[in-house]
């Protein structure tokens, strides 16, 4: 596959995937999405030098600001649970992978951009970053598995607040309720990520696989919370509120929400 959006290099076994959308602040888009399961799932896992992993954004403003809501507008009524279920599979994929996977966030990591952090096994952030899941606003919820990875990492309290408003939250805040490993100067950030992976490639291989697959069982609970996120991103993506909080996005002015 030819990628369109993604920059691959590689330098010793480490694997640099950048964002290459930065004129859209490196959002999500369908194309991106395809790009990144095609990546994970056939490139990656065929590349016998594969030691590591980092996910970045081009530029300086944004490691990825979300998804492309012009594309959300378009979901055809009662397809917003499948493209939910899309996104989950491609992020589910990256976070049991079976070599480490850092996301080296440079800028805005907000809406699908926090969840592709999530998914990730380490996150490394510059000091400018900023984090959020302000998908309320548009009258929708995360979709991408949002719901289930920030209470996990952050706690069900602080997460459902930053969820209900749609704040943002800076690196030190990420750092300090546990989202993040490191904050460092923009100008360190990949040096840091390429360390640590390097550092981790040390070890043994079958160990670091063997820790990630047990780390991320624990999080597998009984309660199937990722299939009602999809099931109930589906349903508000069929409402008249997300219509009018996507077009008031893209109009750059405050939405009027009036519940149906």
């Amino acid at each position: 596959m030819e990628y369109q959006n993604l920059l691959l290099a590689e330098s010793n076994g480490i694997f640099r995937i950048t964002f290459n959308r930065e004129k859209a602040l490196n959002a999500l888009n369908g194309q991106t999405m395809k790009e990144l399961f095609h990546l994970f799932s056939v490139f990656l896992p065929n590349q016998p030098s594969l030691k590591g992993v980092i996910l970045t954004g081009a530029g300086e403003k944004a490691f990825v600001a979300g998804a492309d809501i012009k594309e959300f507008l378009a979901i055809e009524p009662g397809k917003g649970a499948e493209m939910a279920q899309r996104g989950h599979d491609v992020f589910q994929i990256i976070e049991n992978f079976h070599v480490p996977v850092v996301a080296a966030i440079n800028g805005f990591a907000l809406g699908g951009g926090c969840e592709l952090a999530m998914a990730c096994h380490l996150r490394i952030a510059s000091e400018n970053a900023r984090f959020g899941q302000p998908e309320i606003n548009l009258g929708i919820i995360p979709g991408y598995g949002g719901t289930q990875r920030l209470i996990q990492y952050i706690g069900k309290t602080r997460a459902m607040e930053l969820m209900l408003t749609g704040d943002f939250f800076t690196a030190e805040e990420a750092l300090k309720w546990g989202l993040l490993n490191k904050v460092v100067p923009m100008a360190d950030l990949l040096t840091t990520a390429e360390t640590l992976l390097i550092r981790i490639a040390e070890k043994a291989p079958v160990a670091v696989s063997a820790v990630i697959a047990s780390v991320n069982a624990y999080f597998n609970k009984p309660g199937n919370g990722f299939l009602e996120e999809v099931n109930q991103f589906g349903r508000t993506t069929q409402t008249n509120d997300f219509t009018e909080g996507a077009n008031a996005f893209i109009e750059k002015r405050q939405p009027k929400f009036t519940g149906n």
